[in-house]
């Protein structure tokens, strides 16, 4: 049975923080990574970790989904595909991740909906946001990078996670830069925070990262409620 994010949210009050939304590194294998994603995991409380390939054959790029998807499935957090939803559906992931709308949203809403996950992100205006959220998506997200690596600004980011958590029930999933911001995006609103190299490449290891990461979401989570 696939993961359904919603029920991530279903229980949470309102002065709960954030869950977890990790983004790996673009892997080519699981060797170098694998121990570091054992220790997100053994961590605790992720709800969603998307993953980001860089190897173009699929029955490469299948095999390291469905390692990670293996391990990720005994702690039931999600495993998300990056902008694929052929290799999300042939290789057993809990869904797709797509950037913007379009029609690569309409097939993987077409595709993999109900059994499956479909968030989308690089919504650079707040009508894609709003058309993304009426089309059926899982979740919205704001403060990712483009296709050159370029993120909008942390108050721009902010700023709209403020405004979806006011208005609509679609979850939003807002990506932080750094371990300062996640107070201020959990007071806003977010339903998930999302971390790249934040997490991956802290000196102290993973745990030690998540263990600030969950601090500094429950402080900001308190000061919301």
């Amino acid at each position: 049975m696939s993961f359904d994010i919603s029920f991530a949210i279903a229980s949470l009050m309102p002065s709960d923080p954030p869950r977890l939304y990790l983004i790996t590194p673009p892997l080519a294998d699981l060797s170098g990574f694998m121990p570091m994603f054992a220790a997100a995991l053994a961590a605790g409380d992720l709800a969603c970790v998307l993953l980001r390939l860089a190897v173009r054959d699929e029955t490469e790029a299948k095999r390291i989904v469905r390692g990670l998807r293996e391990a990720a499935s005994s702690r039931d957090v999600a495993l998300l595909v990056e902008g694929d939803a052929k290799l999300a559906a042939r290789s057993g992931a809990d869904g797709v991740h797509i950037r913007r709308g379009g029609g690569a949203l309409q097939e993987a809403l077409d595709s993999l909906k109900p059994e499956r996950i479909v968030g989308c992100g690089g919504l650079e205006l707040r009508h894609d946001a709003m058309l993304a959220g009426e089309a059926g998506v899982d979740y919205v997200m704001f403060g990712d990078p483009d296709t050159s690596g370029r993120k909008p600004s942390f108050s721009d980011t902010l700023a709209r996670t403020a405004w979806w958590a006011e208005i609509f029930t679609v979850p939003c999933v807002a990506c932080a830069s750094r371990l300062e911001e996640l107070g201020d995006l959990a007071e806003a609103g977010a339903d998930f925070v999302a971390l790249r190299e934040t997490v991956w490449r802290d000196p102290r290891g993973v745990a030690a990262a998540l263990d600030e990461v969950r601090a500094a979401l429950a402080e900001g989570a308190g000061a919301a409620g």
